[in-house]
């Protein structure tokens, strides 16, 4: 609380003077860096979008969404200067055209590429994991948004390795025109701090949100996630039940009636991670240390592929799983890997690896209910588009 409490009064605005606000001066450089893209006068809604009754989580805490700090967030997601050779921003890695993720299975950084996949940004103010990264090594978005600024391979500025130390991005943003009048415009002063970069990183990253897909159509005409989707085909209530039913073992780990127990970790509606969770089978190495049993998060399943069922980039924190089969298939057959001390009990029946014996019709129609949470508008919206002018 104590991070947050010295800015909130500057980002905290009332409705009349947030979104209405006319600025008495002048921004001449954010015009000649973004003309239309931004207009200060008539900021885009990112405060007030609307939720369904049925999203009932929120982890948004003390940093509240404000347009003014979600469009800072927005130039500064988007801004190649926040790299050391002005070449990667936050949006390199998260790409607004796969889900805020990235078609590759490492992304480019400065220095070489990311150790892990790069997660989907959708609807993370709505999960009850409130940790960040693969391996949930920070503590909340905040502290996550300036962790890639300071790593050597991705951004650069981490003071090792012959970089420059945070201290220096600061110098060099200061002297940018557009950031002199977006701080003031944001906060009342020019100055630049890596506090209220992170607020408003974050306020821009949790206005991410994805809520017009079939699954949301269809929830909002039924009184629970149990009942059948008027708006569903057959298959897909089908695939619906077998997600949420928990699965029915015998004493050797072998699926003999229920679902298929996908619910358990990823609840609807949001589909984000249990808190709980741990290790879901798939392992990978850290260089020097060994098998890496450390990753536990993963993003909301909304929008694993587009509407046509193009993926936006392999799943999983190394990648390796490239479709939505190959996702479900994973799960089927759970091998006890010698050394991974950190698998999810609810993989382990009675000690042993789980065996859904999944069936064709069973595993197209848990796809066929997978591609019903994909939206559309997260793909297209401006207000989460590259601001700078082309």
């Amino acid at each position: 609380m104590i991070l947050f409490s010295s800015l909130f009064l500057f980002t905290s605005c009332s409705k009349s003077s947030d979104e209405n606000y006319v600025p008495i001066e002048t921004y001449p450089n954010v015009t000649t860096a973004f003309g239309n893209n931004i207009n200060l006068s008539n900021l885009a809604n990112y405060a007030n979008q609307t939720v369904p009754a049925y999203i009932t989580k929120s982890n948004v805490g003390s940093n509240l969404i404000t347009n003014k700090g979600a469009t800072l967030g927005r130039v500064l997601f988007y801004d190649k200067k926040l790299s050391s050779n002005n070449t990667i921003s936050c949006a390199s890695c998260h790409q607004q055209a796969n889900a805020f993720s990235d078609v590759a299975v490492a992304s480019q950084g400065v220095n070489g590429t990311t150790g892990r996949h790069s997660m989907r940004l959708i609807n993370n103010r709505f999960a009850n994991e409130a940790k960040f990264f693969w391996d949930e090594r920070a503590i909340n978005l905040e502290t996550q948004t300036t962790m890639p600024i300071k790593d050597h391979g991705e951004m650069g500025y981490s003071g090792t390795n012959g970089d420059e130390a945070f201290s220096g991005l600061i110098t060099k943003l200061s002297a940018i025109g557009y950031y002199k009048e977006l701080f003031k415009f944001v906060y009342g002063s020019e100055e630049i701090t890596e506090n209220k970069m992170q607020l408003a990183l974050a306020q821009f990253i949790k206005s991410i949100q994805s809520f017009d897909s079939k699954y949301d159509a269809g929830r909002a005409l039924a009184a629970n996630d149990g009942q059948p989707f008027s708006n569903f085909t057959a298959q897909e209530n089908q695939g619906k039940n077998l997600f949420l039913l928990p699965p029915v073992f015998n004493s050797t780990g072998s699926r003999t009636g229920g679902g298929l127990g996908c619910a358990g970790c990823h609840a609807a509606p949001e589909f984000d991670i249990d808190p709980n969770s741990r290790n879901n089978g798939i392992i990978g190495t850290i260089s020097g240390v060994g098998i890496d049993i450390t990753n536990t998060r993963a993003p909301s399943l909304r929008d694993l592929v587009k509407t046509d069922g193009t993926t936006n980039g392999p799943m999983m924190h190394t990648g390796v799983i490239t479709t939505l089969q190959a996702a479900v298939g994973h799960y089927g057959t759970i091998n006890l890997a010698p050394g991974n001390t950190n698998l999810d009990p609810r993989l382990r029946p009675n000690g042993f690896g789980q065996q859904l014996n999944l069936t064709a019709p069973e595993v197209n129609a848990v796809i066929a209910f997978l591609r019903t949470l994909s939206g559309t508008n997260v793909y297209v919206d401006s207000k989460w588009s590259n601001p700078f002018l082309n």
